[in-house]
């Protein structure tokens, strides 16, 4: 009996449904759609499935096909077959932007369950950079010289030692002279931004432990060897073994000879300094301003014995002088960002030498600034009769006029160091930027904010274009958490005819300081990251603090900076 033509059939039009198992689709049979086991495949024995399988037009376009039932035929009378669309017809689409790993800065519950808590530990798989074989070879080629690594017992091959290592008696094992090796190679330029002149890490220190005891050696190799585990995890380790042991003798050292007579012997404050330095690099949490707090007491006694004289260095080796000028520089730079009480005052530095010191980056004379600037800022929400706050306003407009007329300079040594100078300058602006913002209460949309962020990054920029990467921390911490969430954008980039972002550029410098400094970038990047969070989460709600009504109250530092800041190393 022949089928009934469309216009003979009674009743409703019987579709195929949209839920249909994939065996009837294939077979363009309608499904009863039974579970779980619809009955054609039942009696044929066939797998039921009814996963969903995804299509794509262009897929179907660039085929010459039609995209599902539409556009080809109709079951409905009056409507003709309609014309596929060419796939060769011009189409618009939407640009797709470069993504890089630095795009993106992820959050999670831990983010609204505790507001001020930075978890470095899950942060810094996005900041240090994940060596492939390759790329760990480069690097090893860099140190010119490749080590197999045993762990359990310093077990190396024997290597040709450079000749300012063997003048180092206390080196016996072969080991032990590759990481001190790798402290002279590779840390100690990382610890200045000079491109000419030696780091006092080397200058000064190398020559003083020829005559020193094995505990510096242990301390220096322990620094050598977590800085190392950056690159390779193996010699995680070993630092931490070397760790143990100088800590190990440093402890003896103060329990059987007192702190009065430590405080007057040098290889005591060297040794607290790698130690210090170790706990930066490693995880930069509380421990390393024990060290700090350590050596204040022993400078504090040292001084009260050698009297006021001595007090601005007239006789002082300089061996104790750049340790005293280590522990001074990372409790100012580091209490920048928390606002706590400093330990150590101006009396480590001249406040009007404007030669710019090559370990600290910058000036004396900014130093000196930035200390009064933090102190002043923590006593600010303190000062209640306007005779203080008139007197706190001219001290501030004072510190403000010293920053934007600060000369620094590069001294006779280092001849013309343009590097140094523009690490420097970058430092300068900061300090202006961070003033504003811990005195006057200033905001990221203030006019001036915005003005001084963009001209930090578009140095941070050419200096990493020049692949300048060292005493750059601060003022990228610095401009990074006064960017405006409201408007990232910085500049055009002219070659590229691209816009040039804030985030994206922090992060981007973050990534490249990772492993071109001695600093712990990931506790950095860190907070940033958690203030950026806070802010765009108030981009909602609204913000928390309104510095237009009262500038004495809580300023946008003390809100967002401050309470997450706690033991960071800026340095």
């Amino acid at each position: 009996m022949p089928r009934r033509k469309a216009a003979d059939r009674v009743g409703p039009v019987k579709t195929r449904t949209h839920s249909g198992c994939k065996e009837c689709r294939a077979s363009h049979v309608r499904c009863d759609t039974k579970k779980p086991l619809c009955t054609r495949c039942q009696q044929k024995g066939l797998p039921c499935s009814t996963q969903l399988v995804l299509k794509w037009e262009s897929d179907f376009a660039s085929r010459g096909l039609a995209f599902g039932r539409s556009g080809v035929w109709s079951k409905t009378r009056g409507q003709g077959k309609q014309s596929l669309r060419s796939p060769a017809e011009e189409q618009e689409w939407c640009s797709i932007p470069l993504v890089q790993p630095w795009g993106f800065v992820n959050s999670g519950v831990s983010m609204f369950e505790q507001p001020h808590q930075v978890d470095v530990a899950s942060d810094e798989l996005n900041t240090l950079v994940i060596y492939d074989d390759d790329q760990r070879s480069r690097f090893m080629n860099d140190v010119e010289w490749i080590l197999p690594l045993e762990v359990a017992d310093y077990g190396y091959a024997t290597p040709e030692l450079t000749a300012p290592v063997s003048l180092f008696p206390n080196l016996t094992e072969p080991g032990q002279g590759r990481l001190f090796e790798y402290y002279l190679q590779q840390v100690c330029p990382r610890t200045t931004a000079s491109s000419k002149s030696s780091s006092p890490f080397a200058s000064v220190i190398l020559p003083f432990c020829m005559s020193a005891s094995p505990t510096i050696f242990k301390a220096i190799q322990a620094l050598g060897a977590c800085h190392w585990s950056r690159f390779d995890s193996n010699y995680g380790a070993i630092a931490l073994r070397c760790k143990s042991e100088a800590l190990r003798d440093l402890r003896y050292t103060l329990a059987t000879k007192g702190s009065l007579t430590c405080s007057t012997d040098p290889e005591v404050l060297v040794t607290m300094m790698m130690l210090c330095l170790y706990e930066i690099v490693d995880n930069c949490d509380q421990h390393w301003t024990i060290h700090l707090k350590g050596a204040k007491e022993l400078i504090r006694l040292k001084r009260q014995q050698q009297g006021v004289l001595s007090r601005h260095g007239g006789s002082q080796d300089p061996v104790s002088a750049f340790a005293e000028l280590f522990f001074a520089f990372q409790d100012v730079m580091g209490r920048t960002a928390c606002g706590e009480e400093v330990l150590f005052g101006n009396d480590y530095w001249s406040e009007n030498d404007q030669n710019i010191d090559l370990w600290m980056g910058c000036s004396p004379e900014l130093v000196s600034i930035l200390s009064s600037i933090t102190e002043m800022s923590r006593t600010r929400r303190q000062l209640t009769s306007n005779s203080a706050r008139d007197s706190f306003t001219l001290r501030a407009a004072s510190l403000e006029h010293r920053l934007e007329n600060l000369v620094q300079e590069i001294g006779d040594v280092n001849g013309e160091d343009e590097t140094l100078q523009s690490a420097a300058e970058l430092k300068r602006l900061a300090a202006v930027l961070y003033l504003h913002c811990a005195l006057y209460g200033a905001s990221p949309s203030t006019p001036l904010v915005v003005e001084y962020v963009r001209n930090i990054f578009r140095l941070v920029s050419n200096l990493l274009d020049q692949g300048s990467l060292v005493s750059m921390t601060w003022p990228v911490f610095v401009a990074a958490v006064e960017l405006d969430p409201f408007d990232d954008e910085l500049w055009l980039n002219v070659d590229s005819g691209s816009t040039v972002y804030g985030r994206p550029l922090v992060l981007r410098a973050l990534a490249a300081m990772a492993e071109s400094s001695v600093s712990n970038v990931a506790r950095t990047k860190a907070v940033i990251s958690k203030v950026w969070q806070a802010r765009d989460d108030d981009m909602i709600k609204g913000s928390p603090t309104d510095t237009s009504r009262d500038p004495w109250k809580c300023n946008d530092w003390e809100w967002y900076v401050a309470p997450i800041s706690t033991a960071m190393s800026l340095a």
